[in-house]
């Protein structure tokens, strides 16, 4: 056996479908047997791998046991000449098995392997090569002097960004993204130090590997796609504290103990300098524009209010000052919460949004209008002036902060994307029909031809004519067929638009989603058939601004209604409850065991089985529901539940 492919996985179930198809097309002509080693994924990765990839091993933790422990797993059990470590949102190369491997047998003194690592664009990622991180390597990398001066000896060290990305070299750490290494070597310096969870793992073996008396080595003579980030967010505190302590570890292990010591008090100081820029740019950024409409909204109602008494009063300062300083504060938070529960200060802003904040903020401005003391109620006039003023003023505001192109600023201004599918009929017909199912707000313009047999009045034109398509056609994002087309045609495809701004994705065989990534900084995004997920922030702003508006609503009517309820008081407590975000109208069937692998959601105090009262349900149709109404979200149902069931709104 010359290869045993490692790959541990953890809830990316459509990646690790792209992954596998790879996987086995480069294994054609190399012996190599495969482990998945899943940790306890709630994604149904284990199912996927049982029907479509039966020749996997596979092995099936109970829970997260980490990186490190996972992939030993698989090692102890692997029978190859070369263990390679990989992950799960990568896309090989048919001959990159091939190709390292022979790399491997020529150099004997090789005891590890990286090879050039593209993200979802074609962009270049600079942690294929790696210097070790030294007390002053990590210090430069840290404190961004290696991004200042990357062509740097000194400070580039980090990511070694001095080194050609296109030649072959001596390198200190490997990606664990990709890592193979000589299974004598491992025999010889030991497998994964199971005490990094995650991160650090990598540089830490890099390093005992070369103690060992081998060299690693960075092999651009073949790519792969690393879509990077599926289980991590790569600019949270949480990243830096996790990733940053795992170097601690590294330090500690491995440096004397003043080096060690001043590494830590370095990696403590960068996490604190990283966290206060982090929490600093989150408040400014969050802060600025609800900030800013505040200040527009009041200057609005500064000059309206004075001209509105000269000509319904004729007298300035009609009314007292309490209204310009306290009242109309009330007003503009109103205006502000409304145009964050409806997604207005979400990037790429909308302006539809915005409108539709304002007025669910007239409208609960108005409600708490009818119950507050006559000597607070002023001129509605003036609340519908002041509501005019902000939709026009704050719509004028991001219209010209669009034109200037401030930073990341950018107005949603809806277009259909524009796609292409690179394929042979039969493939990119199933294609089209998977983005018809999804629904996306996006116009097909036809297909790219792969070799001469593909013909029809849907294609655009072959792939070697593929930079003057999409210019010609304006195309924003090319589809891949994984069953037509080589993972080393896609990679070359990629590498060859990058000063294009398309975007990629590609399409299983035998699938149902299509996958990519539109940014360095992203995880990979998916295009899958019926998805709308109850979790997406989307749909939880949605459902509290529908509990907000409920709940006001049957406040306002509780005089009249209470007297349809039997326990009058918990009534009156859910209303509260909902209005204090402690319970949602509608949650899932409280029933023991239902709850699993479906995300978070507040008490509910009805539920979708209240829809179907006349029938008996068991368990597991309790469970089927609660799926269906998680999976596939819609604001009408909770508002036929709430309809159907207010009867029961006093429910414990």
């Amino acid at each position: 056996m010359d290869l045993s492919v490692v790959i541990v996985n953890y809830n990316v179930k459509h990646f690790l479908e792209q992954c596998l198809h790879a996987v086995f097309r480069a294994a054609q002509n190399v012996s190599t047997e495969v482990f998945v080693v899943d940790n306890n994924s709630v994604d149904g990765s284990s199912e996927l791998i049982r029907d479509k990839f039966p020749e996997v091993f596979l092995i099936e933790n109970k829970n997260n046991v980490g990186f490190s422990k996972a992939n030993n797993q698989a090692i102890r059990q692997a029978k190859g000449r070369y263990i390679l470590l990989l992950n799960p949102d990568t896309v090989v190369e048919e001959n990159t098995f091939e190709k390292t491997v022979a790399f491997m047998d020529q150099h004997p003194e090789a005891g590890g392997l990286g090879v050039k690592m593209i993200d979802g664009k074609g962009n270049f990622l600079p942690e294929s090569k790696r210097g070790l991180p030294t007390p002053w390597v990590a210090f430069y990398k840290m404190f961004g002097l290696s991004k200042l001066f990357p062509k740097s000896r000194k400070f580039g060290k980090y990511h070694l960004s001095y080194l050609s990305e296109n030649e072959i070299h001596e390198v200190d750490v490997l990606a664990g993204a990709f890592m193979l290494m000589r299974k004598e070597t491992l025999d010889k310096v030991g497998l994964l130090d199971e005490t990094f969870f995650m991160y650090g793992e990598d540089i830490d073996l890099s390093y005992r590997i070369q103690q060992g008396g081998y060299k690693n080595y960075y092999f651009p003579e073949t790519t792969i796609i690393h879509y990077k980030g599926e289980s991590t967010k790569k600019g949270s505190l949480n990243y830096v504290k996790v990733f940053y302590n795992a170097m601690v570890i590294f330090a500690r292990k491995h440096f004397p103990g003043g080096k060690a010591g001043v590494f830590a008090s370095l990696i403590h100081l960068a996490i604190y300098f990283r966290a206060f820029l982090s929490i600093g740019k989150r408040v400014v950024s969050r802060l600025f524009f609800p900030l800013l409409d505040a200040l527009l909204v009041f200057l609005g109602f500064f000059l309206i209010t004075p001209v509105w008494e000269e000509l319904q009063f004729h007298e300035v300062d009609y009314y007292p000052p309490v209204f310009l300083q306290v009242v109309v504060p009330v007003y503009i938070l109103f205006f502000l919460l409304g145009i964050g529960f409806s997604g207005g200060y979400k990037k790429p802003v909308s302006i539809y949004k915005l409108g539709r904040g304002i007025l669910w903020g007239l409208i609960a401005i108005l409600l708490v209008y009818s119950l507050v003391d006559e000597e607070y109620r002023f001129s509605r006039a003036l609340i519908l002036l002041g509501s005019v003023w902000a939709a026009v003023s704050l719509a004028m505001l991001r219209l010209l902060l669009h034109w200037l192109k401030p930073g990341t600023f950018r107005l949603n201004i809806q277009r259909n994307r524009k796609m292409a599918i690179v394929g042979h009929p039969k493939e990119a017909e199933r294609v089209q029909h998977i983005l018809e199912e999804t629904q996306l707000n996006a116009q097909l313009a036809g297909y790219i031809a792969i070799d001469n047999n593909d013909k029809g009045t849907q294609y655009l034109g072959q792939i070697s004519q593929l930079k003057e398509i999409i210019r010609i056609n304006r195309i924003d994002e090319l589809i891949f067929c994984a069953g037509n087309i080589s993972s080393a045609d896609i990679i070359k495809a990629m590498l060859d638009l990058t000063e294009l701004d398309v975007d990629y994705k590609i399409a299983p065989p035998e699938s149902i989603s299509i996958i990519g990534s539109n940014s360095i900084h992203t995880a990979g995004d998916l295009y899958v058939v019926n998805v709308n997920a109850i979790s997406k922030p989307v749909n939880k702003r949605k459902k509290r601004m529908f509990d907000v508006e409920a709940a006001l609503f049957l406040l306002l009517s509780s005089p009249a209604l209470i007297w349809f309820y039997k326990n009058k008081s918990r009534f009156i407590s859910n209303i509260l409850s909902v209005l204090a975000g402690k319970k949602s109208w509608i949650g899932f069937i409280p029933e023991k065991g239902t709850f699993e692998h479906l995300p978070a959601l507040k008490q509910g105090i009805l539920n979708p089985g209240d829809l179907f009262p006349e029938l008996r349900l068991d368990p597991e149709k309790f469970t089927r529901l609660n799926m269906l109404y998680a999976k596939d979200y819609r604001l009408i149902t909770d508002a036929e539940i709430l309809y159907k069931s207010w009867k029961k709104l006093d429910r414990q």
